[in-house]
């Protein structure tokens, strides 16, 4: 086997226009894709633990129809299946000099969708995980449900499942390469393009997996930072708690 060296570094550090293209679709169908599925996660962790049978059994069938069927399936049938059924059809969309087309909304659709039932089960366990007695103690002090959840329930359940939403991102990031199936010109797709002309296949996907690989370290870093910022601010938290109790004993 002959390993390009020379055209496997130009490819790396001075990849061509269509590769840098796909690079920013990926990142762009990656946040959108959560984005969507972070809008979708609270209110369906809500309604998978309301007592409403109404809101909880709609909540556990998406859950279970999104986590149970698989994410390839998802994309081809929002994008293919609803346009052959007449139901839905994706149009391009033109806002100034940018175009999105119909195929990439669908892709962040799809992702957004199957990431939502993932990001319910996130939100329900953080929401669990909270102590029952602050929910009691807000109570007794006449906080009504909605002020409850929004003052004393989610910013602990955020500070909870924060590095599960990360970790989640960096899975987001991988399962972009599966919208190239529906014909969404991100990086996987761009380097299949340009295998097929140069038939430089071991050099292409090296650089590919490189940049992944780069991608997902570069969140990793983000995340390990917020992780150790969450950690001091902890321990800032207890020292005061620690201080007040002092002082009540002085």
């Amino acid at each position: 086997m002959h390993f390009d060296w020379p055209y496997f570094w130009h490819q790396l550090l001075e990849p061509d226009g269509a590769f840098l293209q796909g690079l920013w679709l990926t990142i762009l169908i990656s946040v959108g894709g959560q984005v969507i599925g972070l809008v979708i996660g609270l209110p369906m962790a809500l309604a998978r633990r309301s007592a409403s049978v109404f809101l909880m059994w709609p909540a556990r069938f998406y859950i279970f129809l999104m986590r149970g069927t698989p994410l390839l399936v998802q994309i081809v049938f929002i994008y293919t299946g609803l346009a052959a059924a007449g139901i839905l059809r994706f149009h391009d969309i033109t806002a100034g000099p940018f175009t999105l087309s119909g195929n990439v909304q669908a892709g962040i659709l799809a992702l957004g969708l199957n990431e939502g039932a993932y990001m319910a089960e996130i939100f329900r366990a953080g929401i669990d995980a909270v102590d029952r007695g602050q929910t009691e103690a807000a109570k007794s002090l006449g906080m009504v449900p909605g002020q409850i959840l929004r003052f004393v329930v989610l910013p602990q359940a955020l500070r909870i499942i924060l590095l599960p939403i990360g970790n989640q991102f960096n899975i987001m990031l991988k399962n972009s390469t599966l919208v190239s199936v529906i014909g969404v010109s991100e990086m996987l797709l761009v380097t299949e393009t340009i295998n097929s002309a140069t038939f430089r296949t071991f050099e292409l996907y090296s650089v590919l997996a490189l940049y992944f690989l780069a991608l997902t370290s570069i969140w990793g870093g983000v995340m390990r930072y917020v992780e150790w910022r969450m950690d001091r601010g902890a321990v800032r938290g207890d020292a005061a708690v620690i201080g007040m109790l002092q002082g009540e004993h002085i």
